[in-house]
Order: C-alpha cells, then structure tokens, then sequence
C-alpha cells in the first residue's frame, strides 16, 4: 500500500481508489453532507441524523475527517463545532453527482432531495 500527502494508506496509486480510501466509507460522506447542505456542526447534530450512526463510529469519522484535512474544528473538547475545509468543499460535485445518481436510480427521500436541489446548481 502507497500512503498519500496525509499518511492515509491508499490501496493503489489510481485517483479513484485512493478517493475511495478517504471519503469511501457512507458515514463519511453522510457527515459531510449534513455538514455541507445541512449546515450541521457539532457532534450531537450529526448523531442525530435519520441515519442513526452509533457514537463509536462518529466519533472515529471525525477525527480521521479531521486527520485527513477535509473538516476541523474550533472549540473546547466538550463543544467542538465543525467545519469543512477547503478539500472537504471541493466534494460538492461529487456529492452532488452521488445524489443526482440516486435521484435518478433510488427511491431516494423527496423531502430530503428537495432541500438538497434547491442547494445546488441543478
């Protein structure tokens, strides 16, 4: 395995899998969402998503989000609010392509999608 620019073990040096290797997990991906089209910032919001993600894992999201440099945080321990950084908003268009997949493939939530369409450039 290659590591990358921020000590993340990529399986390959193919883009696409050393993207995989960052972001390719769904709670990634479902944490920057509700971050970037949900304006959620702490911990407690994200755990509250309809998803149901389970503290350890949110918990493990957000420091290796934070490790890998797409989102950081102001704060104490006890109150840290997040922010994406300038890496983690350069994946607006592929969240965006992810959700015009869905909406175009799944039964994806209406509710949810009109929010999101009326965030983006569609």
């Amino acid at each position: 395995m290659k590591k990358n620019k921020e000590n993340i073990e990529c399986r390959s040096v193919c883009p696409i899998a050393c993207t995989l290797d960052l972001v390719g997990d769904k709670w990634s991906l479902i944490i920057i969402r509700d971050m970037m089209y949900l304006g959620k910032s702490t911990y407690n919001e994200f755990l509250n998503s309809k998803e149901a993600i389970s503290t350890n894992i949110l918990s493990d999201r957000l420091i290796m989000l934070t490790e890998v440099g797409l989102i950081n945080y102001t704060g104490t321990a006890k109150r840290k609010k997040y922010k994406l950084t300038k890496k983690g908003l350069d994946l607006k268009p592929i969240l965006e392509s992810i959700a015009m997949f869905g909406i175009k493939y799944s039964s994806a939530n209406k509710e949810f999608l009109s929010h999101v369409k009326k965030t983006m450039s569609l």
